[in-house]
């Protein structure tokens, strides 16, 4: 029994360590709070401050946005105009579903099979803004991202992303120099994350989305590249919640978009509203199926001991008992000596 057991453990454990393994990015990113790379306020002068004009600049001058073509619905042209409007000064880039294919096939003809075999048009939306970042350079904000504030200061950080809720980073709204190492790693990744996990939703969470951005950010971190600052450096720095929308100074505005959601992102929302209660039916749920593993193994050895007791002619726990064993052959049944019992 004890052997039994510690095959049953062993084996049990083995199952356990490729699962936690196989999650293990995942789970760190519940713990990653991006506190250490963050752009914090104070580096961040006021609006209109003259200290703007002394930070350096990094990330070129450009604006880019996604769109299927250059007719814009209605609910996304107020933040769309709020960008353009106070970035005279800045190269504004639309990039049609037309533009976003064509640069592919000119610059990245090695993606081109995986973008165009898309099963949802937000992931070709999602690659293109990590494919335009490596390529020029600037800063990528969503439709429905509309402008506080001009972006100058972030200009200063070669490369930047945004905190998101409940963990990890958003593509929403992002920063570059071109040809900065962690989205050059992005899009090498792509066709490697190029999966479909049968819902949509996470599909594209999981393939070009924000998941599959936090996942990338979390490996360029083990890798030992978030390091340096500057032009040579690689470290991604990360513009926190406060900073990104939820003041006047903040440099953006939500509002309404998503437009791709289903109804199978109601449910992740929901999940993730609960995580608290399906976390704790996670872990009865695995004790119970580990309870059953045991059992059905439990069964399985008795099963195979009477097999063998009956192919033995009986022996086992009864004839240690009455001190007989089975030898076999003619003698059938002899006496055991009582140092054996």
């Amino acid at each position: 029994m004890r052997r039994s057991l510690a095959i049953f453990l062993a084996v049990t454990g083995i199952i356990v360590i490729f699962l936690v393994h196989s999650v293990y990015t995942l789970l760190t990113l519940l713990v990653e709070d991006g506190s250490a790379d963050a752009i914090h306020s104070a580096e961040i002068p006021a609006p209109n401050s003259p200290l703007i004009d002394n930070m350096p600049q990094y990330i070129p001058k450009i604006i880019h946005q996604t769109y299927i073509n250059d007719s814009v619905p209605e609910i996304w042209r107020e933040p769309q105009r709020t960008c353009i409007d106070i970035h005279e000064d800045y190269e504004y880039k639309m990039w049609t579903d037309a533009k976003s294919r064509e640069l592919i096939a000119t610059e990245y003809p090695w993606f081109l099979n995986t973008f165009d075999n898309y099963s949802q048009p937000i992931q070709r939306a999602d690659a293109i803004r990590y494919f335009v970042l490596a390529h020029f350079g600037g800063i990528y904000i969503d439709l429905d991202d509309g402008c506080n504030r001009r972006l100058d200061p972030l200009l200063s950080y070669p490369a930047w992303v945004r905190r998101t809720a409940p963990t990890g980073i958003s593509n929403d709204a992002m920063g570059s120099i071109p040809q900065h190492p962690f989205f050059l790693l992005v899009i090498e990744s792509l066709r490697e994350y190029d999966r479909n996990w049968r819902l949509p939703y996470i599909t594209v969470m999981y393939s070009t989305g924000p998941l599959f951005l936090s996942v990338i950010w979390k490996k360029y971190m083990s890798s030992g590249s978030n390091v340096g600052d500057g032009v040579a450096g690689g470290r991604v720095r990360i513009l926190m919640m406060d900073e990104y929308n939820r003041y006047p100074w903040s440099f953006f505005s939500h509002h309404k978009g998503s437009s791709w959601h289903g109804k199978d992102a109601r449910l992740i929302f929901w999940m993730g509203s609960h995580w608290v209660m399906l976390t704790v039916m996670g872990f009865m749920l695995a004790g119970v199926v580990g309870f059953g593993l045991w059992w059905v193994w439990g069964r399985m050895l008795l099963l195979g001991q009477r097999r063998t007791k009956r192919r033995d002619g009986g022996g086992g726990v009864w004839e240690r008992a009455i001190g007989w064993s089975w030898r076999g052959g003619k003698g059938g049944y002899e006496l055991m000596e009582r140092h054996q019992v």
